[in-house]
């Protein structure tokens, strides 16, 4: 098994530009305000950031920047003063390449959940988090039992991991009307339709109901437009997969949503064990009645 990444000069990336535009109105004013914002892409041996920007109206009062625990950058602001309507606007260009090449390798999965010999602890501290159990993502039976015909005795991982991204993709409708943000990961196995976000949380679930390391990744994906028709701006969305990890693969990035590994066109904005560590806009605030939220984001090839 071989693995060779991407590397200036005999590979190209691809650039982009990406526009990310929150807007919250509320229907009384908001006399206080403090926000979290994922949304600073990574800086990754396959992505560059060129360049990044957030914009915030009314402009915040208080504004810093700093690390998460996974080394995601988060932007916290505050706002002091009385307003009626929040804008957050993301702007990046960036530039992707493709992911790491992998060829097949005989490790089973079994080897990736009970690995023998001297354990590198500083390696396998992240990994071995990314195997437990989270608030949004609780241990799941039926989860576990969805898997099990993926993951027979001394199947390799990547053929098992790679089948199970195959048949959610297969078992599941996308629909946008079924689902929410909060929706649980046996609603998904029980309907068999949902989002993105729902197939990546079931295929997370799935991976560590078994003892396999998996992280959420948060980020965008470029879409084509039907033939014949102009790529059209602000109607792109933001866009999730998973990330699992064996010892000799590293994390390799599925999509079980479009039934791929991820490749040049995917955008990583940040990872986290579910979308909770990762949710582009979140906070507090006081006052402001009901809220209306709109949402625009634009994916544009720069080439």
């Amino acid at each position: 098994m071989t693995i060779t990444g991407p590397q200036e000069g005999d590979v190209a990336f691809t650039p982009y530009r990406v526009v990310h535009q929150t807007h919250f109105a509320y229907t009384a004013p908001v006399s206080q305000s403090w926000q979290v914002a994922h949304l600073t892409p990574r800086g990754l041996a396959w992505q560059r950031v060129l360049s990044h920007r957030i914009d915030i109206a009314p402009a915040p009062d208080e504004r810093h920047e700093a690390f998460d625990s996974f080394g995601n950058s988060i932007q916290h602001f505050g706002l002091q003063k009385a307003h009626r309507m929040l804008q957050v606007n993301m702007c990046c260009e960036v530039q992707v390449a493709s992911r790491a090449l992998l060829t097949a390798s005989g490790l089973g999965w079994e080897q990736v959940r009970n690995p023998a010999g001297p354990s590198d602890l500083a390696a396998d501290l992240l990994p071995a988090r990314m195997s437990e159990a989270t608030q949004l993502l609780p241990w799941s039976e039926p989860a576990r039992l969805y898997a099990a015909r993926s993951f027979s005795s001394g199947r390799a991982w990547l053929e098992a991991v790679s089948e199970l991204m195959h048949r959610i993709y297969a078992d599941f409708e996308f629909d946008p009307e079924a689902t929410t943000v909060s929706t649980k990961v046996e609603e998904v196995l029980e309907h068999r339709r949902g989002v993105c976000q729902d197939f990546a949380h079931l295929m997370l679930a799935c991976l560590r109901s078994h003892g396999l390391p998996a992280r959420y990744v948060s980020g965008y994906l470029l879409t084509d437009p039907p033939p014949g028709m102009p790529r059209l701006l602000g109607v792109d969305a933001s866009h999730a997969w998973v990330a699992a990890y064996a010892p000799t693969h590293g994390w390799v990035e599925f999509d079980p949503t479009n039934d791929q590994l991820a490749d040049a066109r995917y955008i990583t904005l940040a990872w986290g064990a579910d979308f909770a560590d990762v949710v582009p806009l979140r906070g507090v605030i006081l006052g402001g009645g009901e809220q209306e939220i709109s949402v625009k984001v634009s994916v544009i090839p720069m080439a």
